[in-house]
């Protein structure tokens, strides 16, 4: 969705408010990426999929250069983070957020989270109000980052959207992935950026996630094979029907006709 300009000037400076203290938070500093940073930014991406796994110097200097999001986080001068989005205009316009590394050692300190603020920050500067990117749904710590700390929302089920990758994280598991809608001013990202506990869904149908699937599907590849194919039939069913999967508050899916936007019940 495009904003008129001078619509969002309240939201972009809470945006920018809200980007600024997680980067504080992280300890990094976040910027556009400049041409020095990219072998860098490459070496990140290299690091998380596997060499041959990044756009080369040249793609991501002409995306840098048209301004799209080539993004770096750096700490003490070093580059701890880096990310890439590029514009889409299928089902409006919109940011498409591909890919964000960070190194082992930083993981799970915010990085990653002040990556996708600055993102935020950076569409609503320009007008643009959605962000989109896809995730791996068996993978839980991101299921939670993706619909409970940001406060996106699933819309659409993709079957192996990749084909085989190969890559370091995926192996020759099949790429089944969410397209997830970040709408970046709506009351549910709101709550969800100011910390607020996610409602309380409703629905019948659930599926419980391994606590560490990349885990379980190196050490029991056939149990991870079974899990895909459960949860497969289950995603396509349920979405097939208007049911749309949330986390419970054990971090497991449950597929619920509620709005995106319910409020959590009153205490």
């Amino acid at each position: 969705m495009s904003v008129e300009p001078g619509v969002l000037q309240q939201a972009v400076r809470q945006a920018e408010a809200a980007a600024d203290a997680a980067a504080e938070a992280a300890g990094v500093t976040v910027r556009q990426a400049e041409p020095r940073d990219l072998a860098a930014a490459i070496g990140l991406f290299e690091r998380t999929w596997g060499v041959g796994h990044s756009p080369d110097r040249s793609m991501l200097l002409a995306l840098d250069f048209a301004g799209n999001t080539v993004m770096v986080a750096t700490k003490a001068g070093k580059p701890v983070g880096a990310t890439l989005g590029f514009l889409g205009w299928t089902d409006g316009i919109h940011l498409h957020s591909h890919m964000a590394a960070v190194v082992p050692w930083q993981r799970g300190s915010g990085v990653g989270y002040a990556l996708k603020l600055f993102q935020r920050a950076l569409c609503l500067q320009h007008g643009v109000a959605d962000m989109r990117w896809t995730f791996d749904p068996l993978i839980r710590r991101n299921a939670h980052f993706n619909l409970v700390k940001l406060g996106a929302e699933v819309v659409r089920f993709l079957p192996d959207f990749y084909g085989r990758l190969d890559d370091v994280i995926t192996g020759s598991d099949r790429s089944d992935r969410f397209e997830v809608r970040w709408r970046l001013d709506s009351p549910r990202t709101l709550r969800a950026l100011a910390g607020e506990l996610p409602p309380v869904w409703s629905g019948s149908d659930s599926l419980s996630l391994d606590v560490d699937f990349e885990r379980l599907r190196a050490d029991d590849p056939a149990e991870a094979v079974r899990r895909r194919d459960e949860s497969r039939t289950l995603f396509q069913n349920n979405l097939s029907r208007g049911m749309r999967p949330e986390l419970t508050e054990n971090n497991d899916y449950i597929f619920t006709p509620d709005v995106p936007d319910r409020r959590p019940a009153p205490d």
